[in-house]
């Protein structure tokens, strides 16, 4: 065991300009994060509760157990997607402590145009039911929605991972014993009344509630039959006469209270506690907004995060010595012990070979593993082809993408190219996924795609005899430089859920002891890996 000693200064002119730089992003963020929180406005707010109704925040605060953290996910989605203001992609999800068990909530938010589904508000809530699915979590819908988004319906119906998933999700779900909860609290048309249909246990409230396949003005217009909401698919008629739903509700608490006791008499596990006692740091996460430089350019130290990071900044390498550009080794979050793989340079043959080995290691022993991005990539040139870089490389992510222990994923610095996947980027499947505020990521550097293509417009000059002027070649480098800084960035990466979640420094402890709890909760697997290049 290696208790961890930073050495980094702290109090220096460096280490005050790297704070005052991290400020203004947490600045940027919060702002965003306000506007998700507001929903759609002061004016939808106030005509949502004019008809008696909490809004989708409201209604999980209730719903949740008093004191009890709640694991959003895609906060940020839909933030600057469309034209149109979507925050939170219209609806609010994350995992909860309902009755004493750890759920996924998903709450329908009607001040966002009805609740109506936009391309993103699907992707949202397929991640919500994948996240469910994995860490084995009952799923409870708080449906107050108006449907597909219909002027977008190329991007929202027909396809495999469309609006129709979500119903075969619901339905694959129980079948593996995972229970699915629904309560109409609003609107509910369409192919969306699929989702209180489907559901195990349906609560529907009085008044507000409506689940139909065709609304009022459909049937109008296909049968000629003029009916209201209420008549047509409100509480009674579903309670009473058709049995689509199975709880009558009064109002929004009352439904909310029904579906406490639902979970309550559930199978589902409650979370167990953590396996170690629970150590703060010895040193304050706090400071790391002081190491992270302001240039991200600069390196971050591997030692400096993990003595942050860790329980008691303890801390065990694995093969410490040899490919030492990727720091490998066993410690404890909240209690939960974790592999972390942490980059402390670019990726060599070794590191790779390294962290395919660790990885096997911690399959064997079922621990999970903390993959922290700061990574440009692997090692190019003519000698570390020959050395067979790719044939190494492709071993850490045949074993990435194999391994079958809980996998979390953080940028915490630069993630880039190959290096994301090696790194368990989101194509290899880490149950949660987030990005620090200075973090950045995309298929490369944006100053090495602008020089590559300044490089392949040299070339094609070339072969017509001609050249370049330097007017040319800037015309491609700023435009690259801009759209690569622009979208690289931990905002727009999390607005269009490439990650979960962009998570404060100094929050990053608490967002992973709440992952591991509930991934420690869902049964484990068998790793069985694939052929290794030798």
């Amino acid at each position: 065991m290696t208790v961890l000693r930073p050495t980094q200064a702290l109090a220096d002119a460096r280490a005050n300009a790297n704070a005052a730089s991290y400020e203004q992003l947490r600045a940027e963020l919060q702002a965003a994060r306000d506007a998700s929180d507001l929903g759609g406005g002061a004016r939808a707010l106030e005509l949502h509760r004019s008809r008696g109704k909490l809004t989708a925040r409201e209604r999980i605060g209730a719903l949740c157990d008093p004191g009890t953290p709640f694991l959003e996910i895609g906060q940020l989605a839909g933030h600057g997607v469309y034209d149109d203001a979507v925050p939170s992609g219209g609806i609010v999800v994350g995992v909860g402590i309902v009755s004493g068990r750890a759920c996924m909530v998903m709450a329908n938010d009607a001040t966002v145009k009805g609740g109506s589904y936009y391309p993103i508000t699907i992707k949202k809530q397929l991640r919500a039911q994948a996240i469910a699915r994995e860490n084995a979590l009952p799923c409870l819908y708080l449906v107050d929605s108006g449907g597909a988004y219909l002027p977008m319906q190329e991007d929202i119906f027909p396809d495999e991972h469309h609006f129709g998933r979500i119903f075969r999700n619901i339905a694959e779900m129980s079948s593996m014993g995972l229970t699915q909860i629904s309560a109409v609290m609003g609107s509910c048309t369409a192919g969306g009344a699929y989702i209180p249909a489907m559901s195990d246990e349906t609560v529907i409230v009085q008044g507000a509630g409506t689940i139909f396949l065709g609304g009022p003005q459909l049937v109008q217009a296909a049968t000629g039959e003029i009916v209201d909401a209420q008549r047509l698919g409100g509480a009674h008629v579903h309670t009473a006469k058709s049995g689509v739903a199975d709880h009558f509700a009064q109002d929004d608490l009352h439904a909310l209270s029904l579906v406490r006791q639902i979970v309550g008499r559930s199978a589902a596990p409650k979370l167990a506690p953590p396996p170690l006692a629970p150590r703060a740091p010895l040193h304050d996460p706090e400071e790391l907004t002081r190491i992270i430089n302001a240039n991200p350019k600069d390196p971050i130290s591997a030692t400096e995060v993990l003595a942050r990071l860790l329980d008691g900044s303890e801390f065990v390498p694995y093969r410490e010595r040899y490919g030492a550009s990727l720091l490998c080794g066993t410690g404890a979050i909240g209690g939960y012990p974790i592999g972390v793989l942490i980059n402390d340079g670019v990726l060599f043959s070794e590191s790779a070979q390294k962290a395919a080995n660790f990885i096997e290691l911690c399959c064997q022993t079922q621990v999970p593993l903390l993959f922290l991005h700061n990574i440009s990539g692997f090692m190019v040139g003519e000698s570390y082809e020959a050395g067979g870089i790719a044939k190494d490389g492709a071993k850490m992510v045949n074993a990435v993408a194999t391994a079958r222990v809980p996998k979390f994923s953080i940028v915490i610095g630069g993630s880039y190219g190959a290096g994301n996947f090696a790194m368990c980027g989101r194509a290899f499947g880490p149950r949660l996924m987030a990005m620090w505020p200075n973090a950045r990521t995309s298929v490369m550097g944006g100053e090495q795609a602008a020089k590559v293509l300044e490089l392949v417009r040299q070339d094609q000059l070339a072969r017509q005899g001609q050249q370049a002027t330097p007017e040319e070649l800037d015309a491609i480098r700023q435009p690259t430089l801009e759209r690569y800084d622009r979208n690289g960035r931990p905002l727009y990466a999390a607005a269009r859920l490439w990650v979960d979640a962009v998570v404060d420094p100094a929050r990053t402890r608490e967002w992973l002891t709440l992952g591991l709890a509930m991934a420690a909760a869902s049964p484990p697997e068998a790793t069985r890996f694939g052929v290794f290049r030798m």
